[in-house]
């Protein structure tokens, strides 16, 4: 069987896809948050998955990306900083964001698959991400759970205006 010119391919972000990136992150407000192009550059620097799918003949045209975070890291993020007190041998899920038309079409999944490679590359143990659950976001959530993340904590945030689900997945669960 041959590639079809619309299946969706992974690649690593590259800093010529920010304008892309800065769109559908601000489309999927308030599932993340809003950031202006210089975090979103500094989270793409820092990332140590970050990756986008596209259209295997429209290379340039991100359909959906994900920036995963190691530990260690100077973030301010209420939600890094409690995974981060944790431990130490996770991969965080800054933000994953899928176009408006794209998703239940296998790209969230495809992206994941990414951060679990990445994950195993650097021996970290868990993937860790967080769901609005107020205001609510339940397909997210419906997905993670689909995926095997289970929630580990909740937290109000960005001063008890956002409340939280902390999941997380075990690096070698399927």
């Amino acid at each position: 069987m041959s590639p079809h010119s619309t299946d969706p391919v992974v690649r690593p972000v590259d800093i010529a896809d920010l304008p892309q990136l800065m769109v559908l992150n601000r489309a999927a407000v308030p599932a993340v948050n809003d950031i202006d192009d210089d975090e979103l550059r500094t989270l793409v620097e820092q990332s140590v998955a970050a990756v986008a799918v596209v259209e295997r003949g429209h290379p340039d045209a991100v359909l959906g990306f994900v920036l995963a975070l190691p530990p260690g890291l100077d973030y301010r993020s209420e939600n890094y900083r409690w995974f981060s007190a944790r431990g130490d041998r996770f991969l965080y899920v800054d933000r994953i964001v899928v176009g408006e038309g794209r998703r239940s079409r296998g790209i969230g999944a495809l992206l994941y698959d990414a951060v679990f490679d990445a994950a195993r590359a650097r021996g970290a143990t868990e993937v860790d991400c967080e769901v609005n659950v107020d205001p609510p976001n339940p397909g997210s959530l419906i997905f993670h759970s689909r995926l095997g993340f289970q929630e580990v904590g909740r937290q109000a945030t960005k001063g008890d205006t956002v409340v939280v689900a902390l999941l997380a997945r075990a690096v070698d669960a399927s």
